[in-house]
């Protein structure tokens, strides 16, 4: 299991460092963290997996999990910078967990609007400093990754409060070193301040500067032509100033809000009232004058299981790699692979606790 923290430490931990536990249990601390710090993204894979770490800059980074810090449960872990080979002022866009490069693209949008699909093969030979995933234009950058199956929609939110679906068939598949094709028009003044794709029964939840927010069942944006300006994802008003984030999300996550002045506060998401598009929102968190909204995130709580925790990304099963990892791998990596291909990426030890008891018995009647 790799665990990543808004404050950028990255470790992993063996699955077996959970033990079994009833329903409704408490759970056990995931990853010791300062008190300002809390987990972002929750990664249940094996150690023949790699991470594909986005820049804001356009490049991505490889690592093998088998080479991240591993770290007890209380364990910080270590910062990422001190992981890859990243350049001065670069920062993490995205991360993207793989196991198999032969299928599947990656759906890559930036500020300015532009949006590019590759191949997640001309992502298969990694290089220790990294390469281009595309080539951005002057004062533009990388604000999303989606590893997609090439038949999904693409929502693109803006920052001036539209929001344009379409399928991404319309965009069609390019090198790593091309600059892509417009995504969604912007007026003067606009930009894309975020990426999701529209899974069906989920939810957009918009986030404004001014600390407003809201929820929108996503059945309620309906499919557009690619680079047109799409529908109105929120209404911007001088009360709630413009959208600074979206999320989506299916109502039963945490959310924690940052503001620029430090203050940071953590609520559920199905606190924020569920309403239409061409709405306002409401108040999510309550401002000082001359601070606003810095950033917003789901966490995963530090005190839950992964059984129960949010699981981003995490890539479909692969059976045939799954089996062959399995029959090369030494016992202490077998439990992470099984992970992989349990149900959902859920790891379970019911089975194998049962099969060592059923062992035990056997043996002392033996003796």
């Amino acid at each position: 299991m790799v665990t990543i923290t808004n404050s950028g430490y990255v470790k992993r931990i063996p699955l077996d460092t959970y033990k079994i536990q009833g329903r409704g249990g408490k759970g056990i601390r995931a990853a010791g963290m300062k008190d300002e710090d809390f987990v972002t993204r929750l990664y249940v894979t094996s150690t023949h997996d790699y991470l594909l770490f986005f820049t804001d800059q356009g490049q991505v980074y490889w690592k093998k999990v088998y080479y991240l810090p591993e770290g007890s449960r209380q364990a910080k872990g270590k910062h990422i910078a001190n992981v890859l080979e990243m350049e001065p002022g670069e920062s993490i866009s995205a991360v993207i967990p793989v196991r198999n490069f032969q299928e599947g693209y990656l759906f890559m949008a930036t500020k300015q609007g532009t949006v590019k699909k590759t191949s997640l093969q001309e992502f298969s030979h990694p290089r220790k400093g990294g390469i281009r995933a595309l080539n951005l234009d002057e004062n533009d950058a990388l604000v999303g990754v989606k590893n997609t199956s090439g038949d999904q929609e693409i929502i693109l939110a803006t920052r001036n409060g539209n929001a344009n679906r379409f399928h991404e068939r319309t965009v069609r598949e390019m090198g790593r070193t091309a600059y892509g094709v417009r995504g969604v028009k912007l007026e003067p003044g606009d930009e894309v301040i975020g990426m999701i794709t529209a899974d069906s029964g989920k939810q957009i939840l918009t986030l404004t500067e001014k600390g407003y927010g809201k929820r929108t069942p996503i059945e309620e944006y309906r499919l557009c032509n690619r680079g047109g300006k799409g529908v109105t994802n929120i209404k911007i008003t001088d009360k709630n100033g413009p959208v600074k984030s979206i999320k989506l999300v299916d109502g039963s996550e945490g959310l924690m809000l940052v503001t620029k002045q430090g203050v940071a506060i953590r609520i559920k998401c199905s606190d924020i009232s569920l309403v239409g598009r061409a709405t306002q929102g409401v108040r999510v968190i309550r401002l000082e004058p001359g601070d606003s909204l810095a950033a917003a995130a789901i966490i995963i709580d530090d005190e839950t299981e992964p059984s129960a925790a949010v699981i981003e990304n995490l890539p479909p099963p692969d059976t045939d790699d799954s089996k062959k990892n399995a029959e090369d791998a030494l016992p202490s990596e077998k439990v992470e692979i099984q992970a992989l291909e349990a149900k959902d990426g859920v790891f379970n030890l019911q089975e194998e606790l049962e099969r060592d008891i059923t062992e035990d018995i056997d043996q002392e009647e033996l003796k």
